[in-house]
């Protein structure tokens, strides 16, 4: 079955452009610097599997990227939202020109009726058709046009016009013509010229079909989009990119990374390296802090009386020797554990809940696999875990990134 193509009615005003850009290496000299790039590159990487799968091409990225940048230098024509949706209009219909009504290559488009029922919707006009009646016969027909094999004809062209008027449908295109135009207008009516109460906005709307008709594009809705993104990434400067005050917005940069993450460079950095790279370095941005104090408390702690340093940089002390045997990293082992950052904040308790767990030592983080098989059955130790063999850069829970993480574990039984 053919994908029913509808026309999007919000979207920003967009301008043809004749650019290319060329996927390239960049050079980044520090993490702001990589944290730009690896955003770009993030997005163009998903924009182009999300909304260009269908088209990729080599116009439709630059067209794309042409509007991005357009969007962020504030080149992008100001425009009411009915001039905006009536522009996204134009263009859609426009494009429509060289694919079929509604995106079907057998259903030839005519220009004239589609604008008339688009017109006598907007005005709630049923004389020719009845809303339901086009929505019922228009969905129809467009399920039964996977078995037509005949091509659209020629498209009939035309200008939007401005009053409601009655017309003559002579045979089943017409009809489809008239109803997708009456359906849009329809839906015009209820949702962008709902509060229209002396005409000027449907006014507008119209007058910025025509525009849009005129333009030369390829895909208005990227293009719209690319526009809205290129103004967001401006307006993120104001309060730091991503949200992050420190974070300085190098659009060079960021527009590199689209263009790469679209055209599938990755020789510096595949688009999951670089959504990696974003969270850890925003982690590192927020929490390098929690770092550096728990490398401090490790360095001063393991100079106490009791403190044993393994090869790992794991350090313990042992609060009760048990006498049984040690479990090894393959065993699951039932134990009472008590969990503190370093402050004394405790995140996890299972001695609070007064209930002991079990889990396999091979399923939980690297200070603990190694940390329990020291332990013999019955012992008790505290554990002192720097943040690489506990949960590094990611959060988890009420643990923030980069946390050394206190852990009193009772080994209570091993089980083979």
């Amino acid at each position: 079955m053919k994908k029913l193509s509808l026309l999007l009615l919000a979207a920003l005003a967009m301008i043809s452009c004749g650019n290319s850009y060329d996927a390239k290496q960049v050079v980044m000299v520090d993490m702001q610097d990589s944290i730009n790039y690896a955003l770009g590159l993030v997005n163009g990487a998903q924009i182009k599997m999300m909304y260009l799968a269908n088209d990729s091409s080599e116009e439709a990225v630059n067209e794309f990227i042409a509007a991005l940048e357009r969007g962020y230098n504030g080149t992008v024509e100001e425009l009411s939202e009915a001039a905006r949706v009536g522009k996204s209009i134009g263009s859609s219909i426009k494009q429509s020109e060289a694919i079929g009504l509604a995106g079907n290559d057998v259903w030839t488009l005519n220009e004239k009726l589609f604008f008339q029922g688009l017109v006598n919707g907007m005005h709630g006009d049923t004389m020719v058709m009845k809303v339901d009646f086009a929505r019922d016969f228009f969905q129809t027909a467009y399920q039964a046009s996977s078995a037509d094999t005949v091509k659209a004809g020629k498209p009939i062209k035309a200008k939007c016009m401005k009053n409601v008027a009655t017309v003559a449908l002579k045979d089943k295109m017409d009809s489809l013509n008239y109803a997708f135009g009456l359906l849009n207008g329809n839906e015009l009516l209820m949702y962008v010229l709902s509060s229209d109460t002396i005409g000027t906005a449907g006014q507008e709307l119209i007058k910025y079909i025509n525009v849009g008709l005129k333009e030369d594009m390829h895909n208005p809705q990227m293009v719209s989009m690319g526009e809205q993104i290129g103004k967001n990434i401006k307006d993120q400067e104001a309060v730091g990119l991503i949200g992050e005050e420190s974070l300085i917005t190098k659009f060079d940069l960021i527009l590199q990374g689209f263009v790469n993450g679209m055209k599938d460079f990755t020789e510096q950095m595949t688009s999951e390296e670089a959504n990696m790279y974003i969270t850890n370095a925003l982690n590192h941005i927020k929490y390098g802090d929690t770092k550096a104090i728990g490398e401090k408390f490790l360095e001063e702690n393991k100079l106490k009386e009791g403190i044993i340093v393994t090869e790992s940089g794991l350090q313990y002390e042992v609060l009760k020797m048990g006498k049984g045997k040690k479990p090894a990293a393959t065993d699951k082992v039932k134990v009472h554990y008590h969990g503190t950052l370093i402050d004394g904040k405790v995140f996890d308790s299972s001695v609070e809940r007064g209930e002991p767990i079990v889990f396999g030592l091979n399923q939980v983080i690297k200070g603990w696999t190694e940390g329990v098989q020291l332990m013999p059955l019955g012992s008790k130790f505290r554990f002192y875990i720097p943040q690489e063999l506990g949960y590094g850069a990611q959060a988890a829970g009420d643990i923030p990134p980069y946390s050394t993480l206190i852990f009193e574990v009772e080994l209570i039984d091993i089980i083979k």
